[in-house]
């Protein structure tokens, strides 16, 4: 077995342990929050809400500086630095008794939450050009499949042990993931040209922002997070109206699962395709696809017909990670690509901040159902933009960057 493939099998376990771990608790997120104190309902779910994207927030700042810093150091010291932070913060989540402690842990959290961004970063290292959507699409059935288990597991931990030695027992998975990443992976040290530039921080940034391709990809990154987190707090509400049934939560998980389903059967297949046609292409047949399954969930008029939907959903989403990290792997100079996949990474962050804002204002507004019309709506403005960029004339990145950092140095 070569070191790449021993490498990729360990990251894909590492992955599934890690994903997992960070979806266990959100089964008895609120209940948690219950145990702190006699508190209102209404304090619950303000603290519920503002607990769960905590993370989010400084993980969107700290993903390109563990990018850069990864670009320096190697892959491996940031892998084990985050997977022992994440099992470090949700150790102690185990044993505090208010809701700022648990809210300042989950800051915490964000900060080392960047093994799996890391992880991709890693293995698309390591993967020639020309299979890199292939192989990121079979990367992110692990943690697919761990974000699918992690509730349900969580949630039983939880009725067996109770939630501090849920916490724990969660704690440590995570240390076994690190272990194995100590002990199995070896990273081959990059030989760096004494050619190659080296750009700022502020010219990175920039060129991101002004290069038409690399700003859509990271445009529909964001997309694709804000079409996945606008209805998941919704959801159960949604298929309460549907559904006059008492096991309320149980149906809703399965409709849940449905879109994560399609993602784990799919993924590998639109990465691969990807590697065959062009990234682009897939990219755009994608965010069409997209609008045209989620679109029809505004209008279902049962239960069945949902989880349907949200299957073939699953489907057109499961390829925009892997397709999107490819574009990446192949537009961005290699000596800076752990910092590009950071933005990257941001980008999907940003989108889980904006999804659960965006999809609770709409729905306040006009309703459940307008939710899945207006992110239809967003996903065909990304296929618009990127159909835009396409027709214009190709950018190189790499000299887009140069040129930039000249422009820098001259003032």
């Amino acid at each position: 077995m070569t070191v790449q493939k021993r490498n990729f099998i360990i990251i894909w376990f590492a992955n599934f342990l890690v994903a997992g771990t960070m979806t266990m608790i959100m089964p008895f997120l609120s209940l948690y929050i219950e145990t702190f104190g006699d508190h209102s309902e209404a304090y619950v779910q303000k603290w519920a809400g503002l607990i769960f994207g905590a993370t989010f927030i400084t993980a969107l700042i700290m993903s390109p500086i563990w990018g850069r810093v990864a670009d320096k150091y190697g892959y491996k010291p940031i892998l084990l630095i985050n997977g022992f932070g994440i099992a470090t913060s949700v150790f102690l989540m185990g044993f505090v008794h208010s809701v700022e402690a648990f809210f300042l842990l989950r800051l915490l959290n964000g900060v080392v939450t960047g093994f799996i961004p890391t992880s991709l970063a890693f293995v698309s290292s390591q993967t020639a050009r020309e299979e890199a959507g292939k192989r990121l699409g079979t990367l992110q059935m692990g943690s697919v499949t761990g974000t699918l288990f992690g509730p349900i597991l969580g949630g039983l931990l939880a009725d067996a042990f109770g939630f501090k030695y849920t916490f724990i027992i969660t704690s440590f998975s995570v240390v076994v993931a690190a272990i194995i990443v100590l002990i199995g992976i070896k990273e081959e040290k990059r030989i760096k040209d004494a050619k190659s530039a080296h750009y700022s921080r502020k010219t990175i940034l920039s060129g991101l922002l002004h290069h038409r391709l690399m700003l859509n990809v990271m445009i529909v990154t964001a997309l694709i997070q804000i079409g996945n987190f606008s209805i998941q707090p919704l959801l159960s509400l949604y298929v309460a109206d549907l559904s006059h049934a008492t096991n309320v939560a149980f149906l809703a998980g399965i409709t849940f699962s449905a879109a994560g389903v399609g993602n784990l059967l799919f993924a590998r297949r639109w990465g691969k395709l990807g590697d065959d046609i062009g990234y682009e292409k897939v990219l755009g047949t994608l965010l069409l696809l997209s609008f045209l399954f989620i679109i029809p969930q505004a209008f279902v008029t049962n239960i069945w017909q949902l989880i349907i939907c949200r299957l073939l959903f699953g489907i057109s989403m499961g390829g925009m990670i892997p397709i999107t990290t490819a574009l990446v792997r192949r537009e961005a100079p290699i000596n800076i690509q752990g910092e590009v996949m950071g933005y990257n990474t941001s980008f999907r962050f940003l989108g889980n901040i904006i999804g659960p804002m965006f999809g609770g204002i709409v729905s306040g507004f006009i309703g459940i159902s307008s939710v899945f019309i207006l992110t239809g709506v967003l996903f065909l403005l990304g296929f618009a933009f990127l159909y835009y960029a396409k027709r214009k004339p190709v950018q190189d990145f790499e000299d887009f960057l140069a040129e930039g950092e000249k422009q820098r140095a001259k003032v």
